[in-house]
């Protein structure tokens, strides 16, 4: 049985909330996000395998991206498997700003390129399991339960992140990581001009 997830921790990494504006507007556009949150899945895949490749000489992290990469097609599908019973069709939508922006703060040298990088994940999965704890509360049925049943994963992805860019850097991360989070906390708060998964809320 998975443990329950630390809310508590999560949202304390954070230290910014997500919006109200952002979770109503978010409800009722389930469309648009179950979309949008699939391909946020095959993108979060897509990066711990970019860093299997890129980092295959630091043995210490591989196996714990392989489970990160193997656990967020499972969640793929998870929400796949939703769309169709919706009869929603993937497609591909322009993107918002927040993991562009994001992950555009590493630094272009190694090994702060590395640590930057695993930190902007842990906040990345912090943030996904924030979100899913207010779905979880906000929508019914296979949906409810869908996001409920993510938020114990995500919790451990964003642990997992945050460990493996600890054992990598040479002081600890929390100046950084509090330099990143409070980027994050404008992308997610400040008006954004689509409603996307992680985006902030809708302008207007």
């Amino acid at each position: 049985m998975s443990r329950a997830p630390d809310l508590g921790a999560v949202r304390a990494f954070l230290g910014t909330a997500t919006p109200d504006a952002w979770a109503d507007a978010a409800v009722h556009a389930v469309d648009t996000l179950l979309i949008d949150h699939a391909n946020c899945e095959k993108k979060a895949a897509g990066t711990a395998i970019g860093m299997l490749y890129r980092y295959d000489a630091h043995e210490e992290i591989l196996a714990p991206l392989a489970r990160l990469a193997r656990e967020e097609l499972r969640h793929f599908e998870e929400v796949l498997r939703a769309m169709r019973r919706r009869d929603i069709a993937p497609r591909r939508l322009s993107p918002s700003r927040y993991a562009g922006a994001l992950f555009g703060l590493a630094a272009s040298h190694e090994p702060a390129r590395l640590v930057d990088t695993l930190i902007a994940g842990a906040i990345v999965e912090a943030r996904s399991c924030e979100r899913f704890a207010l779905l979880a509360k906000r929508l019914d049925g296979d949906l409810g339960r869908l996001y409920a049943g993510l938020l114990a994963s995500e919790a451990r992805h964003f642990e997992t992140y945050l460990t493996l860019a600890r054992s990598c850097a040479d002081a600890p991360v929390e100046a950084r990581a509090e330099e990143m989070l409070a980027v994050e906390g404008r992308l997610v708060t400040e008006p954004d001009r689509v409603l996307r998964f992680h985006s902030g809320p809708p302008a207007g």
